[in-house]
């Protein structure tokens, strides 16, 4: 890992086309502006764990308990019997 210090106005450069400006710095929190082409996914951190994690429990949802909970998330279907409404699996 670099460490080097920069203050505010002041850039690091990534490759040809990547640029990380400091706009603020202050006891505590680092405010950065971040330039880089579009096709370069640029996330922060937390980001990116908290969609690895969603990934990796959806993966151990087994369809069946999804096909349940989608039915169970379905309005329930109102059938007439002799002039009277029922809800069905009621």
């Amino acid at each position: 890992m670099l460490v080097i210090r920069r203050r505010a106005g002041q850039s690091v450069l990534i490759g040809d086309n990547i640029e990380i400006e400091v706009i603020e710095a202050g006891p505590g929190k680092v405010k950065l502006g971040i330039t880089a082409p579009r096709e370069v996914l640029v996330l922060r951190k937390e980001i990116s764990l908290t969609r690895e994690q969603n990934l990796l429990a959806a993966r151990q949802v087994s369809p069946e308990v999804v096909q349940k909970l989608t039915q169970r998330m379905q309005p329930a279907q109102r059938q007439e019997t002799d002039g009277r409404q029922e809800i069905a699996g009621a």
